[in-house]
């Protein structure tokens, strides 16, 4: 059975990791999440307090940056920065109040864009982000753009949080929501924006493995099928 590459992209707390972490494992592909590409690079320059202004030190630190994916032993997808694993470091708060404004940067995502590029060249891939279908993969087989409201968007936010250990009130977390979707839709470099050829899914009112359901089917018919034919 041929491998197809399968671009999710949409707003933040949609559901996108998730569903494509799932929709993986069904298939059996690998699954790559750029958003926390840029979460470690975000971390990294926290860490280093690079000033984003300056092209010297982003550069700098950007040749520090290796990122990559290990499977746990519960099987879960993690994050490694350098060969430190950071998933937890990155999922706080203090990283999505900073990340829009490091991934958009010219340098961070040609960066980014070009790892991302190196991991699906053998396809058989689903990746989530802002720009996979329009930028890191225009070629893919299967494009889906995933929006919810907001209010949905930050109570599942809230509780992905929690979950983490990191109470975070409703109010702050709609403020961040806004101010990324804000920037990531306005930004110079590779807006967010839902590609020309993407089938879109509002995520508002079904669950996750009605939406993994979803997407399962849409691959399987393109796996089957032409990329021109349509559901």
């Amino acid at each position: 059975m041929r491998k197809i590459i399968i671009a999710i992209d949409g707003y933040s707390a949609c559901g996108k990791s998730t569903t494509a972490k799932e929709v993986a494992r069904i298939l059996g592909y690998r699954y790559i999440d750029s958003g926390a590409m840029y979460r470690a690079v975000t971390h990294h320059f926290l860490e280093r307090h690079v000033a984003l202004t300056n092209p010297k030190e982003v550069a700098r630190a950007l040749g520090e940056v290796s990122v990559q994916f290990h499977l746990s032993a519960k099987g879960d997808n993690e994050t490694f920065l350098n060969g430190l694993n950071v998933e937890k470091k990155i999922r706080k708060m203090r990283i999505s109040e900073h990340v829009s404004p490091v991934s958009a940067l010219r340098e961070v995502r040609v960066a980014m864009v070009e790892q991302q590029r190196k991991m699906g060249k053998e396809k058989g891939i689903v990746m989530d982000g802002r720009d996979i279908g329009t930028v890191v993969f225009p070629e893919a087989e299967l494009k889906l753009f995933l929006t919810a409201d907001m209010l949905t968007r930050a109570f599942r936010r809230q509780k992905e949080l929690l979950e983490k250990g990191d109470l975070v009130d409703l109010d702050t977390i709609l403020e961040n929501l806004t101010v990324r979707d804000t920037i990531d839709s306005t930004r110079a470099e590779s807006p967010l924006r839902k590609a020309d050829d993407a089938l879109g899914l509002d995520t508002s009112h079904i669950t996750i493995d009605e939406q993994v359901d979803e997407v399962v089917r849409l691959a399987l018919s393109r796996i089957i099928r032409p990329r021109a034919g349509r559901p």
